[in-house]
């Protein structure tokens, strides 16, 4: 986990938006809502793997569909209060 995949995948405000709905707890994926909502699934996908790959949320399998969660314990082991500050911070704009 580096700090600079970390704040680029929250850089982008769809990104942000799904990690703000994955704060309260795991959701399956089909559950986690973009803004735009006819946004291609392909880019759900990609925007899911930006932040797998970035260590921010776990993806497991959950029967035919997936369960994503947000690796919280991880990153601030790693990097403390940086999620809680980037998820405050986004809440006031």
């Amino acid at each position: 986990m580096r700090l600079t995949d970390v704040l680029f995948a929250l850089s982008d405000p769809e990104r942000l938006a799904i990690v703000r709905q994955l704060a309260d707890g795991p959701l399956e994926m089909a559950q986690c809502h973009l803004s735009d909502p006819s946004m291609p699934k392909s880019t759900k996908s990609h925007l899911m793997k930006v932040l797998r790959e970035a260590g921010i949320i776990r993806n497991e399998p959950l029967g035919r569909g997936r369960r994503l969660s947000l690796r919280h314990d991880d990153l601030e082991a790693r990097f403390p209060g940086l999620i809680g500050s980037v998820l405050s911070a986004s809440a006031e704009t």
